[in-house]
């Protein structure tokens, strides 16, 4: 029982540590609230966007995350603004909200809440030394990543995502991901641990639209529970994300082999012999 709590302890701590950024999106979300930002003349997206890229300096700054890192937030956030621009195109929901950092209907700070998702796997890969094993082919995981994204920005069905998550669970029923927590290593199936992150991330979801982050239509007349349906959704979301760090360390990871290798490889001579 004493080495279960400690494993415990320790793994809350560094789950916790993963969650920084997020963590700071949402106490930002908090601190907009009741900040008077309209006497300071600010809009409150404006006021987000400035609050979200100062905590990535910091953490930057700090060495909290790595500049390799934080470029790959930058690509999380990308993806994420192009997807917001569509889906509140389409009315799927809406920033009701002015702001200066507003383009095509979204604030820009939206893109981070996004990126928070790549924070937690980026940090969680290397603070728990994340592995997977039993992967299916590349050709297999580029076309769910590119399924899935069609998903939502085409607004797809229920079927569709049905459809999508029975795929996910044949490709990915032998991966597992290995772990490490206070020098032991653990193993857990791919699709288990995605499905217990994403109740988190939908945990954080109504949190966010409570403090006004966006706006689901049917909360138009005030707040109201994010629809259950929304935590299937956040497991196909997870899945690229997963994928795109897993394969970014990889070739990271392959970069620093050949460097390694290189430098520890002998000089070639040249051949000629010198008279002494």
């Amino acid at each position: 029982m004493a080495r279960c709590l400690r494993l415990l302890t320790l793994f809350t701590a560094a789950q916790a540590l993963c969650c920084t950024f997020a963590f700071s999106v949402v106490g930002l979300l908090a601190l907009s609230k009741g900040l008077p930002l309209e006497d300071w003349g600010l809009a409150r997206y404006d006021f987000l966007l400035l609050g979200c890229l100062l905590v990535q300096a910091a953490l930057v700054w700090t060495r909290f995350e790595t500049p390799r890192e934080a470029a790959m937030l930058l690509v999380f956030h990308a993806l994420g603004f192009g997807l917001e621009a569509h889906r509140v195109a389409l009315g799927a929901w809406a920033y009701p909200e002015e702001a200066v950092s507003k383009v095509l209907g979204v604030p820009l700070y939206a893109g981070f809440m996004y990126a928070s998702v790549g924070s937690y796997v980026a940090q969680a890969w290397r603070r728990c030394e994340l592995r997977l094993s039993g992967e299916p082919p590349l050709t297999w995981q580029f076309g769910l990543v590119g399924a899935t994204y069609a998903h939502f920005l085409l607004g797809a069905g229920l079927e569709v995502r049905l459809g999508l998550t029975a795929a996910l669970l044949l490709a990915y029923h032998r991966t597992r991901v290995g772990f490490t927590v206070g020098g032991e290593r653990f193993r857990m199936g791919l699709p288990l641990s995605l499905a217990l992150i994403a109740a988190f991330v939908y945990l954080a979801e109504n949190v966010a639209t409570g403090l006004g982050a966006w706006v689901y239509p049917h909360q138009a007349g005030g707040w109201r529970p994010v629809h259950p349906g929304k935590w299937l959704a956040w497991v196909l979301m997870l899945t690229p994300a997963v994928l795109i760090v897993a394969r970014m360390r990889a070739g990271e990871e392959r970069a620093g082999n050949v460097r390694a290798t290189m430098s520890s490889t002998p000089a070639r001579r040249s051949g000629r012999s010198e008279t002494p």
